[in-house]
This record gives structure tokens, C-alpha cells and sequence, in this order.
């Protein structure tokens, strides 16, 4: 069986981002509610093949990336440089020192709306060149001069280069151990100057960089999405009870679709209608019997995986399970856990909760158990 390479990131954040004005560094600065650095940090870390994150920070910055990432698992920081580039080399180097590495995304702050889709292209050209970058082709006309325009430039092929670049680790690690050219534009053009190819994927509008104050105006306006499931399961004898990914011990078990775990049922179909992806049943139809007695777990990182490919990110979910019995009381904390390990994301984004129909209807009777959920998606 083939392994799975080892991949990091590393995050550019040692710049003062005085173009961009204000008193505060820009990656500190808030955008849509959060401070830029944090919103690439946390699609990076989130992504399920990028096993380490680091962020190379300037001078005296410590404090105020520590601030900006208060609510991240174990941000690695290290020191930057006074460039771009000696901040990259000084990442590479901090890495090959401390873990085996066989790829990395370097990626800057300043560009925080990264989705999952485009680090997914860019894993995937890495098996097909030893580097990869997301880029946007040139559509205004382009033409050069100074206060008269003296000629124009054809635009065909190219291309709005962006990041985060992909490379094989020690490729571009040789690269930046060779250079002794002018500061460069990219790491790219570093990988190219030593002869190896650099693949092009599709990048993304929103990955835009941040540069001038102007670019702030209109960003800081969340845009957020919420779905709503519900689902409904008859308890019978001589079967497994899972409840949002927990074997709960009960005298019958929920008969349908899978395993039948209804809560994470209704929470799949509440992130797939966030999303305007249809329902769980679009995705995984019952008479596929592929899907009998298959865990559901499987549903819901699909979902998840779905969500993050639009450029979406959990803000919270909230899942309401229906019963007189079992007692949810005391699964409910590893049910959260649960859920926020399949969903990877911090499990203050979950909440889980039970009420009862007074022994009203079916699940008064004890025929059945249902759930509701709604899922609140913010736009990234």
C-alpha cells in the first residue's frame, strides 16, 4: 500500500503591511469578523492531508499572532525574516529540522479566503511536477506607457499568479539553498531558475490579495448560510443505537438507511441545504446497498468536504435529538467530541441537546427517535 506523503504549510506573516495602513500589522487586522491570519490558518490546518501548520512571524509580532490565533490547536510559530523570501528559507529551514517532510504549501496572509478545492488541485499537480500554483488568467487589456500609452500587450496565456504554491519539500528547499539572485517575485520563479516545472491549477477570485486599505472596505460584511434537517428512525429490537457517532447501550436500535444514526442524518442534510447540494439521499440513495449498515460518518465528512470546496466554514451547528429513551444527558460531551472530530473543527462549534414529546406520538411511545438540526455556514 502506498503511503500517504507528509505535507505541511507555512504561513508568510512577518510583514509590517504599512500600505495597508492603520496601527496594527494587516494579518492581525480583522476581516469578516476574524483577524486575516487566522482565516488562512484555519482552512490549512482543517484540510485533512496537511498534517502541520507554520507561520513565520516578524520581530516582536509573537504576541499579536498568539491573539490572532487564540482559538487554533497549537499554532507553530517561528521568526521570520526582513523579505519574503528570507522568511520562506528560514520556514524551510525550521521544518527539515524538525520533521521529515515530503511536501509544502507556502502561502501568504495576506491572501486569507483559501478554499479547500484549490489545496486539493494543488496536492493533486504535485504528481505531476515537483511545484504547482493557483492562478487566474489576465482578462483587462493590458498595454504599456507612462502618461501616453505606447503599446499594447497581448494577454493570451497570462496569468494572475496567487498562493498558496505547492512544491515537493526538498525541491524547493535546494531552490531557495541556491538562490543568490535579486529578491524574487514568488517561490515559484525560484523552483523554474533550477530548470523544474511549476504546474498551473485553476485559483480563485477570493483569493485575492490584501494590500491597500481600499481592499478591507466591504470585506469586514459576513456572509453566512444555514440548512435545516430532519429525520426520523423506528427503534426495533436486535440492533445497534448510534446517536451522532456514539454506540449508546439500549435495549432496540434504529432500523434505516446505513446505520441508521438519525442525528447525524438530519446534520448531514442540514449542511447539504447550507450549501444547496440537495439531501443526503441525492448523495448516498438507500437502495444503493453499498450503503447498508455503513457507518455514517461517511455521510457527514462528505458533506463537510462539499461545504469546504464552495468556500464554506462551520460557524455552528446545533442538533436537537427527540426521545424518551435512552437518556441523551450523559453521552452528550462524546457526542460532540465526536461530531467535531469527523467534522474537524473545535468542538465549541458543536451543540448537542435532547427534548421529549411529554410521551406524546411515536416517540412518546417509544416507537422511534427523531432530530432536528440546523448547521450556520460562514462564506470564507
Amino acid at each position: 500500500m502506498v503511503s500517504q506523503p507528509t505535507t505541511v504549510a507555512l504561513i508568510v506573516a512577518a510583514g509590517s503591511g504599512s500600505r495597508a495602513g492603520g496601527t496594527q500589522p494587516k494579518q492581525f487586522r480583522h476581516v469578516r469578523g476574524k483577524p486575516m491570519l487566522w482565516h488562512s490558518y484555519a482552512a490549512l490546518a482543517a484540510h485533512p492531508l496537511i498534517d502541520q501548520v507554520y507561520v513565520a512571524i516578524g520581530a516582536e509580532q509573537e504576541a499579536g499572532a498568539m491573539a490572532a490565533l487564540a482559538d487554533c490547536k497549537e499554532p507553530i510559530l517561528l521568526q521570520g525574516g526582513a523579505t519574503r523570501r528570507e522568511s520562506v528559507y528560514l520556514g524551510l529551514q525550521v521544518i527539515a529540522a524538525t520533521q521529515k517532510v515530503d511536501q509544502v504549501l507556502i502561502h501568504d496572509a495576506a491572501r486569507p479566503f483559501l478554499s479547500s478545492k484549490v489545496i486539493d488541485d494543488l496536492l493533486d499537480a504535485l504528481s505531476f511536477a515537483p511545484g504547482a500554483v493557483p492562478a487566474l488568467p489576465v482578462v483587462d487589456s493590458l498595454a504599456r506607457g507612462t502618461d501616453i500609452l505606447s503599446e499594447t500587450v497581448e494577454r493570451e496565456n497570462l496569468w494572475r499568479i496567487q498562493t498558496p504554491q505547492a512544491f515537493a519539500f526538498q525541491a524547493i528547499y535546494t531552490a531557495h539553498q541556491s538562490w543568490t539572485g535579486a529578491e524574487p517575485t514568488d517561490d515559484a520563479r525560484m523552483l523554474m531558475a533550477q530548470g523544474s516545472d511549476v504546474r498551473i491549477v485553476p485559483g480563485a477570485e477570493a483569493l485575492n490579495k490584501f494590500t491597500f486599505s481600499s481592499d478591507f472596505a466591504g470585506n469586514n460584511m459576513t456572509s453566512f448560510r444555514s440548512g435545516n434537517g430532519f429525520d426520523v428512525h423506528r427503534l426495533v429490537p436486535n440492533a445497534e443505537l448510534w446517536l451522532c457517532g456514539v454506540q449508546i447501550p439500549h435495549d432496540k436500535g434504529l432500523d434505516g438507511h446505513s446505520d441508521a444514526d438519525v442525528a447525524m442524518h438530519a446534520l448531514t442534510d442540514a449542511i447539504l441545504g447550507a450549501i444547496a447540494k440537495g439531501d443526503i439521499g441525492d448523495h448516498f440513495p438507500p437502495s444503493d446497498l453499498q450503503w447498508r449498515g455503513a457507518s455514517s460518518d461517511q455521510f457527514l465528512a462528505h458533506a463537510m468536504k462539499l461545504a469546504r470546496a464552495d468556500g464554506f466554514e462551520l460557524s455552528n451547528a446545533d442538533v436537537t435529538i427527540i426521545c424518551e429513551q435512552p437518556k441523551i444527558g450523559p453521552y452528550r460531551g462524546k457526542m460532540r467530541e465526536r461530531l467535531a472530530e469527523i467534522m474537524a473543527v473545535d468542538v465549541d462549534k458543536i451543540s448537542v441537546k435532547a427534548t421529549t414529546t411529554e410521551m406524546l406520538g411515536f416517540t412518546g411511545r417509544g416507537e422511534g427517535i427523531a432530530a432536528q438540526v440546523t448547521a450556520t455556514f460562514e462564506k470564507i
